[in-house]
Parts: C-alpha cells; sequence; structure tokens
C-alpha cells in the first residue's frame, strides 16, 4: 500500500481512477507505451466522426470534449483532467470517435495507437474490466449532462449545478466552502449549459451580488456549497 508522501509524489496521471485500477504489470506495461507530447491550447486530439486511430492519455492539463454541429454550434460534455483515458469506446470498438476533444490551455498528452492497445488488452485481460468501468462512467457523465441542459428549468440552475460539479473535483473543499479554475469565456461557459454569453455574464452577477459565488482572477469560489445547492434546486 502506497504512503501519503508516495502518492504525492506520484505523476499526476498516476493518481487517476483508471490507472489506480491497473495491477503494478499492467501498469508498467501501460506506462512502457506512453510518450508524452506537448500540445499549445486549443489543440484538437480528434474530431468526431474521425476513425479511430487509438487511445489519448491525459498526463498534465485539461481536455474538452464536446459534439459540434456544421453551423458551428457546439455542445460541451466535460473537461477531462490528468489520469483520463480519451477514446475508449472508439479505440476498442473500432469505430469513430463520438466527441471532439480539444485541450483548453497548454497540455501534455500521450497517444496510444490502436494496434498497441488492443495489443495491451491481450496480455491484460483483466484490464477489459477497468476499461469497461470507465466507459460507464463516461456514459453516466454524459447522461448526467444531457439531464441538466436538457431537464433543468433555467440557465441560473443549470450554471448552479455546473459550477457545483466542477467543485466536487477541487482539491479545496473544506468547511463548506470550494474553489475551482475558472480560466473559460463566457461563451465557452454558455456552452457547457446550453446558454448564451449574456445570460452567463448576468446570472454569474447575480450569484456574485446574492454572495452565492466570489471570484478573484480564474478563481472562482463557492462559499457555502449548501447554499449554491438549494439554489441548484429552484
Amino acid at each position: 500500500m502506497q504512503s501519503t508522501f508516495e502518492h504525492a509524489s506520484l505523476p499526476a496521471y498516476r493518481k487517476g481512477e483508471f490507472f489506480n485500477l491497473l495491477s503494478p504489470a499492467a501498469q508498467a506495461d501501460l506506462e512502457a507505451l506512453i510518450f508524452p507530447s506537448t500540445y499549445p491550447a486549443h489543440s484538437v486530439l480528434f474530431s468526431e466522426t474521425q476513425p479511430a486511430t487509438g487511445i489519448v492519455i491525459v498526463l498534465e492539463g485539461e481536455v474538452r470534449l464536446s459534439i459540434n454541429s456544421q453551423d458551428g454550434r457546439r455542445l460541451s460534455f466535460r473537461i477531462a483532467r490528468a489520469g483520463e483515458v480519451l477514446g475508449l469506446f472508439s479505440t476498442v470498438s473500432g469505430k469513430e470517435y463520438e466527441m471532439t476533444a480539444e485541450t483548453l490551455y497548454p497540455a501534455k498528452i500521450a497517444h496510444v495507437t490502436r494496434q498497441a492497445f488492443l495489443q495491451f488488452l491481450n496480455r491484460h485481460p483483466e484490464v477489459y474490466q477497468t476499461v469497461a468501468r470507465e466507459m460507464i462512467r463516461t456514459f453516466n457523465a454524459a447522461c448526467e449532462q444531457l439531464r441538466m441542459v436538457g431537464l433543468s428549468t433555467s440557465a441560473p440552475e443549470r450554471l448552479a449545478r455546473l459550477l457545483l460539479g466542477w467543485s466536487e473535483k477541487s482539491e479545496n473543499i473544506a468547511s463548506g466552502a470550494a474553489r475551482c479554475r475558472l480560466s473559460l469565456t463566457h461563451e465557452e461557459i454558455g456552452e457547457f449549459i446550453g446558454a448564451s454569453r449574456e445570460t452567463v455574464t448576468r446570472t454569474l452577477s447575480v450569484f456574485k451580488h446574492r454572495r452565492l459565488v466570489s471570484q478573484h482572477g480564474c478563481t472562482i469560489t463557492i462559499p457555502n456549497r449548501n447554499a449554491l445547492e438549494s439554489y441548484a434546486c429552484g
């Protein structure tokens, strides 16, 4: 069992759920396939309808997953962070990618070809269970995002739920307060909740006026998660 110090000293991607579920042998084998590359912000790692060439492992940074229409409209599903493995379903099934993956900021990424990943799975068949769990988690997250966009009654409710969801991934949760980084533009935030830039700007102003959130630079602070949760419930 790893000590707290050993866990803290691991590369960021090794702390992700996918890697944590691998046996030491499978973990070492997969890491032997990782060749990091650095990408600037707004680099497209793969696009929907593109034939799957393999998986993408987020080593450092953040990647936005979205679907896009031919007329330029975009619905953003979620932000993938270090340790997440993208394109699993498409790579295993041999189908086209179902979403577009784009770096939000400069990021360190590893591509593993479909052939190499399938060979890895053949060497470690127990990893299929981990892959299935990750696919289910991704599917559930997509359903939750669609539920929020399609069934939430108002843009303020959707924005509150989005901020709460992002803050759950923050390591700064303490005494009922939480923080999350918010380097996205208001237009980009709107793409996560199906709202215009003006609506996001207006709603954030209301949240600040009611002291549901505060903002300093790129950091959003939620002083009391319970208060914002109550607001999100309508």
